[in-house]
């Protein structure tokens, strides 16, 4: 059992008998009355996101889950295969399990797989990933006083907001949690 105060995003929680996945968690305490925590949950296997409201202290029956590393293979359907890298046997992942992190990753990325009970329940990408820009609008000379962003697309198709300094062909480090720009990258 874990208290809904400590959810962090990624937690595994089972609520009536489902597996839901943390996206985003919120404590609110109102001027009158006790605390409450506000979660956003995504069901593991049916990809529907529901939020939910508990009062600051209840406790959830929380999952614990084998973590494995594994390499992305491609996507086929509405699923993704990964490959373990020590064993070399191939999992297919709902693709609505995997959620927004999908977006930010590269064939032969590798990624952490969490198993519960022998199946894969969710990925963990790495905290940060580097990515080439594809696309991007040329900057306007002079722009540079005030912190305007451009959209930009990376080689895995995401499209994310940078400074106007940032030309196709740039490196870009993106946080995968976000989804939001940290830092241009020399290669």
């Amino acid at each position: 059992m874990i208290s809904v105060n400590d959810l962090r995003r990624g937690h595994v929680i089972i609520i009536d008998g489902d597996l839901y996945s943390v996206i985003g968690q919120q404590h609110h305490k109102p001027g009158k009355g006790g605390a409450i925590v506000r979660i956003k949950i995504r069901n593991v296997k049916k990809g529907n996101v529901i939020d939910r409201t508990y009062n600051a202290g209840v406790m959830v029956e929380d999952v614990r889950l084998e973590k494995r590393p594994m390499q992305y293979l491609y996507r086929e359907g509405d699923s993704v295969v990964f490959m373990d890298t020590e064993t070399y046997d191939q999992e297919h992942v709902p693709a609505d399990a995997i959620g927004d992190a999908l977006q930010f990753i590269k064939e032969e990325d590798i990624v952490q797989i969490a198993m519960y009970e022998g199946e894969a329940v969710t990925i963990e990408p790495p905290a940060s990933v580097v990515l080439k820009v594809t696309y991007a609008e040329p900057g306007v000379r002079g722009d540079t006083a005030t912190n305007v962003r451009k959209p930009v697309k990376v080689e895995t198709g995401a499209e994310v907001k940078v400074p106007l300094f940032v030309n196709e062909g740039d490196y870009i480090k993106i946080n995968t949690e976000t989804g939001e720009y940290i830092e241009r990258v020399k290669m």
